[in-house]
């Protein structure tokens, strides 16, 4: 692989690199590869060499602060990304990552992740793009350019085979050589070649016995030797574990600092004979090279000078047409002559919405792909302005969360940070009862030499009355105040976690329960007192005020929707997981809906045929009452824009645009793959090549909804397929009454068995194409040399394996319209 091809500007980078790196001693050499703190690399004013910044961005720019005070755009989850299948799109929502970065002052984004759905119950799947690597790879390109178009860089994550959470700082896991190179690894090759990232992102676990921060083939021999990479390689955050290993194994950079295993580590392990200084001098090449892409080395042009910048991107429009574009409508049947969706104004004259979901918004997946908004469009809200006066009507139904949450929806909180004399050192509002302060994330005019305790304070105003609990998360001494009066004071210690930020963050436990009536205000108050715990690799607080509202009678909460739906022309019901469900840190034991969903769903649907079902997760769930309602949209977290969008699709402003990128089982028992639980802290991908669509038509089941599937509002003939071993052709006709878009996919299949053992078929292609009513429309879709390839473990090496091949043009996995066979 030969990389990008290289230019004047390029050749005056690496002199400038070159040249800035002949002025370093070795101790600022092995600074410059340690985090200063938890976000950003020192600066070098000597050479020119300003602080480089990180910061969390899959669907937002945090920035450096866990706060609200510098809000930021958020847009759908990655998975909603992906589902739009529209690489472009991708690079659209990467220039608008870009703009918001500069603007917070970030130069490099920890995104986008690129591991695969190997199982639908990994936990942090809505942060992944899709069970397919040829899918995953595309999408993840656009992205990667479009933050790069920007002048901001990126870093592919997680370097590789992190597709579950379960132990994921220890877990070992097992891949042959042919899955690894032809699923896991492959994202991350198509993106080097295609996008040429200026990072790489090592993940936490090991892989075939090597830790993945030292790994010296997959980093040194596999992603800089045969592929050309020639970016900076830094750890997942406290990944890092051997200062020789790291640096013998091609990690560049550690994170976070400044605690970390490079830094005077590094260079005492080079002055004692333990490493040779050119493996630290290539190191800080490649962290120099960044610095000098991205503008922050004197004498060093920028890829991306500021005239040069894409234009300005209004991020509540793109965040809302990416929204809608990734909604995937799975069910929509004609009854009487008329589909389901859209809504029809002549004959949905009511709407009975229902579900704690859509007055609740849950628009992103939790973890370090947290962002704060500034504003969110819930359903409810987005149907309230969508709707004519008066023909929406809502009921809750069902909650989803019977479990403490972090304190939220009614609470007005701010954090004061006090010394030990009780003398005030900051404050700041904060968005709601959850404080992840790391390095220099604190207020301003705080630091942790003198902080001493944190307080939220604030009031709490119900929106029920009833019994609310009260509990807290945190490690250290507590105390807990509602209403005035101390209800709960203590200590609490470490955690069990073997994730060791789910241990410092500690267990959610219930503290308090306090009769409060509706409306009326109380002030609330949790005061930590800062634990100083010795061995921490970074200074930290993090602790969080929780709440879990009245509870009441499932069967009446049912009850009161059921009236409203059974009168009503369309009813909507809004279900969803919760952060207690899926998030990052831990992976799925099921594929249930939390709470009495599911029963909200078919008393609904008993007393209503015109049943719309909004499905908000981030990866597949059951939906035993699929069959029984008329319509089912699935909307992912769909980001701050999500209720505007969902009003465009259902009263049929805009047309969902979304196919699945993962396969939707109709149960669990069902699925090929589920296991990621390490056994002796091994985890084997035993299914070698078959995960996912791949996996499903090995066993010979049928799925709720195959990869690929997604409904528009009109209806499309394929008329023609010409194709050749390198391309194919298809012409299509939108036969429908509105113009519509429609994704073309292209799937390759052996037509010889035997060894060696392949899947049916696989994606190779796809495109978007878009026609009016009677309009026909082509497009040609190229097709890979590496299609036709398998890794093979006894050469080592890509071979083609000849023979006859169909091309197929579908819809879905399972719509197949056309095909023609070519040789290879």
């Amino acid at each position: 692989m030969t990389g990008a091809p290289i230019t004047r500007a390029d050749h005056a980078r690496e002199a400038a690199v070159e040249a800035a790196l002949g002025k370093l001693d070795l101790d600022d050499k092995a600074r410059l590869l340690a985090g200063q703190d938890n976000w950003s690399l020192p600066a070098l004013p000597g050479i020119g060499l300003a602080s480089l910044v990180m910061s969390d961005g899959p669907i937002g720019v945090r920035g450096v602060r866990w706060t609200a005070d510098d809000p930021s755009v958020a847009l759908p989850s990655p998975t909603a990304l992906a589902a739009t299948w529209d690489p472009e799109l991708a690079r659209r929502a990467g220039r608008l990552l870009a703009q918001e970065a500069r603007r917070k002052g970030v130069h490099v984004l920890l995104a986008p992740t690129v591991n695969l759905h190997r199982s639908p119950l990994g936990g942090r799947h809505f942060e992944a793009y899709s069970e397919d690597p040829y899918l995953t790879g595309e999408i993840g390109t656009g992205y990667v350019l479009g933050v790069q178009d920007g002048g901001v860089g990126t870093t592919v994550k997680h370097f590789v085979a992190n597709d579950a959470e379960t132990d994921r700082f220890t877990v070992d896991n097992i891949v042959a050589p042919r899955p690894l190179r032809e699923l896991y690894l492959a994202p991350f090759e198509a993106i080097v070649e295609n996008a040429h990232p200026w990072g790489i992102m090592a993940a936490y676990n090991r892989v075939n016995g090597g830790s993945m921060t030292e790994h010296r083939h997959l980093q040194k021999e596999v992603l800089r030797g045969e592929w050309g990479f020639d970016g900076f390689i830094v750890s997942d955050w406290l990944a890092a574990r051997s200062t020789t290993g790291a640096i013998l194994g091609g990690l560049d950079v550690a994170m976070p600092g400044p605690k970390t295993v490079y830094g005077d580590a590094l260079a005492t392990a080079v002055r004692a004979g333990e490493v040779e200084e050119s493996l630290v001098d290539d190191a800080v090449r490649n962290v120099l090279r960044l610095a000098a892409r991205v503008g922050a080395l004197d004498n060093a042009p920028a890829v991306v000078a500021g005239s040069q910048l894409p234009a300005p991107l209004d991020g509540d429009a793109l965040a809302r047409e990416v929204t809608r574009r990734s909604f995937v409508l799975v069910r929509n049947e004609v009854r009487d002559g008329h589909p389901a969706l859209p809504l029809d104004p002549a004959r949905t004259r009511t709407v009975a919405l229902s579900g704690a979901a859509a007055r609740d918004a849950r628009i992103l997946g939790g973890g370090s792909a947290t962002v704060f908004p500034p504003h969110v469009v819930s359903p409810l809200d987005g149907l309230t302005a969508a709707l004519p006066d008066g023909s929406l009507t809502y009921r809750v139904g069902a909650d989803p969360s019977d479990q403490l949450a972090v304190a939220a929806q009614g609470f007005e909180l701010r954090a004061v940070c006090r010394a030990a004399d009780g003398r005030e050192l900051g404050t700041v509002d904060l968005p709601s009862g959850m404080i992840q302060w790391v390095g220099v994330d604190l207020p301003d005019g705080v630091t942790y030499d003198e902080l001493h305790s944190v307080e939220f304070t604030g009031t709490f105003t119900p929106r029920e009355s009833g019994d609310h609990t009260f509990g807290t998360r945190g490690i250290g001494p507590l105390v807990l105040t509602v209403g005035g009066e101390r209800v709960w004071e203590g200590e609490e210690g470490l955690g069990t976690s073997t994730d060791p930020f789910n241990a410092f963050f500690g267990e959610r436990l219930p503290r308090a329960r306090v009769t409060l009536l509706e409306g009326e205000s109380v002030d609330v108050s949790l005061r930590l007192t800062v634990p100083r715990l010795p061995g921490m690799p970074m200074d930290a607080v993090a602790f969080s005020l929780l709440h879990l509202g009245p509870q009441r009678d499932p069967d009446d909460l049912i009850a009161e929707a059921v009236e409203a739906a059974r009168t009503a022309d369309t009813a909507v019901v809004v279900v969803a997981t919760t952060t207690a469900v899926e998030s990052e840190g831990f992976d799925r034991t099921s594929l249930e809906l939390p709470g009495h969903q599911n029963a909200l769903v078919a008393a609904v649907a008993a007393v209503n045929p015109h049943t719309v079902v909004v499905v908000n997760t981030g990866s597949p769930v059951e939906l035993p009452w699929r069959d029984d309602v008329s319509a089912v949209l699935l909307t992912w977290f769909p980001g701050q824009e999500g209720g505007a969008a969902l009003a465009d699709v259902l009263t049929g402003a805009e047309e969902p645009g979304g196919r699945l990128t993962t396969t939707w089982p109709v149960a669990l028992a069902d699925v090929p793959v589920t296991d990621t639980t390490p056994v002796d802290g091994e985890l084997h991908y035993t299914e070698g090549v078959f995960i996912g669509y791949r996996a499903w038509e090995r066993a010979g089941t049928t799925p709720a909804y195959p990869f690929g599937h997604g409904l528009g509002y009109t209806d499309w003939e394929y008329e023609s397929l010409d194709a050749t071993a390198d391309r194919a052709t298809v012409t299509l006709r939108n036969t429908g009454t509105r113009p519509g878009r429609e994704t073309v996919q292209i799937y390759l299949a052996p037509q010889a068995a035997g060894a060696p053992e392949r899947p049916v078929r696989w994606l190779a292609g796809f495109a978007s194409v878009e026609a009016g009513p009677g309009e026909s429309v082509e497009v040609t879709i190229p097709l890979r040399a590496r299609a036709y390839q398998i890794w093979d473990e006894e050469t080592h090496g890509w071979t083609t394996v000849p023979g006859t091949y169909e091309i197929q043009a579908a819809r879905s996995l399972t719509d197949r319209r056309l095909s023609a066979t070519v040789e290879r």
